[in-house]
């Protein structure tokens, strides 16, 4: 067990570098090509940093092992929602900017619900079970967001464009070259696919050791350990100020989980549901919709930092309840 705790230290150091890469190379991208951030964040941020649950996941349902299937998508979203959310906003109130209140947000929610009904329609054999045909329909509307996304591209920042436009410009000339940037995100990227592999793998073998259920690894230790990624490179970009950036790789893993990885997984392999998440998905539910209060309520267009607060003490009462419970 020695050794897994060394690996899982060796892991973190490679998920700390390798989110500072993707941060640094998303940015510069973006500055370079006009790009806004939260474009950037939703896309190549967000599917670098959800590689982790795509493996995990979908080797999970190949393997017949459906709780850690969905218990890692379920589990890995709530740790990105109320967990490093719920930091960054501590670190530094996030700023929601108009597509992201209008589009971002009511589309997370939308994917979640819809997760949450595939999960439990059906009849006799099909019965609490995602289909292949229901995994067909969660990869077309990943399909329609990313189409949505490559549109915000095109547009550069039509919705709130003046002072971002006169940063760029200001900014323009101290960019790096277009492939250094490239090479970063990649080297940043390979670095938290491994990271999060070796925390992974590390993790399962000590839950086994300690005779803890495949459940409980998967709402838990998985689900946190390949919620790193996003936990690392958020905290980054918070504390770089590209907090566009965090907010988008929250949402676009929150999506990206839930419509590319369980859309693949279940293309693939059917994915058996057991109706003991359905607790977990109603708390993701309810805290997207907080999370698209939020905007509205208290500071206008932002989540502050006793928003952030909420949001921890929620998910520390999570763990606590169903380690209790388990």
């Amino acid at each position: 067990m020695f050794l897994n705790i060394i690996l899982i230290i060796i892991g973190f150091i490679l998920l700390i570098k390798g989110a500072d890469f993707l941060v640094d190379g998303a940015s510069e991208i973006a500055k370079k090509f006009h790009i806004p951030e939260i474009v950037i964040g939703l896309t190549i941020v967000a599917i670098g940093t959800s590689m982790p649950e795509l493996v995990v996941s979908l080797t999970s349902a190949l393997d017949g092992h459906s709780d850690l299937a969905i218990g890692n998508v379920v589990g890995s979203n709530i740790a990105n929602l109320f967990l490093i959310l719920g930091v960054c906003s501590i670190i530094k109130p996030l700023k929601f900017k108009k597509e992201t209140r209008l589009f971002e947000i009511p589309f997370t929610i939308f994917s979640t619900i819809m997760l949450f009904f595939l999960c439990i329609n059906g009849s006799n054999k099909e019965l609490n079970m995602i289909t292949r045909e229901e995994g067909i329909i969660l990869l077309a509307f990943c399909i329609l967001f990313i189409i949505y996304n490559l549109i915000m591209a095109k547009k550069g920042e039509e919705f709130e464009k003046t002072d971002r436009i006169i940063e760029i410009k200001t900014n323009e000339k101290n960019t790096s070259p277009a492939w250094e940037s490239i090479f970063g995100i990649i080297l940043g990227i390979v670095g938290l696919k491994l990271g999060g592999d070796i925390v992974v793998e590390n993790s399962v073998e000590i839950a086994k050791i300690l005779g803890i259920s495949e459940k409980l690894i998967s709402l838990t230790i998985v689900a946190f350990s390949t919620s790193l990624p996003e936990l690392i490179t958020s905290i980054a970009a918070t504390k770089k100020g590209e907090t566009d950036m965090a907010i988008g790789n929250i949402l676009g893993s929150q999506i990206f989980n839930i419509l590319l990885i369980i859309g693949v997984s279940a293309t693939l392999t059917p994915i058996a549901y057991s109706i003991s998440y359905n607790s977990n998905i109603m708390l993701l539910i309810i805290g997207s919709i907080m999370l698209g209060l939020f905007p509205f309520i208290g500071k206008k267009n932002e989540m502050t930092r006793s928003n952030g607060l909420i949001f921890l003490i929620i998910y520390i009462i999570y763990l606590v309840s169903i380690v209790y419970f388990a």
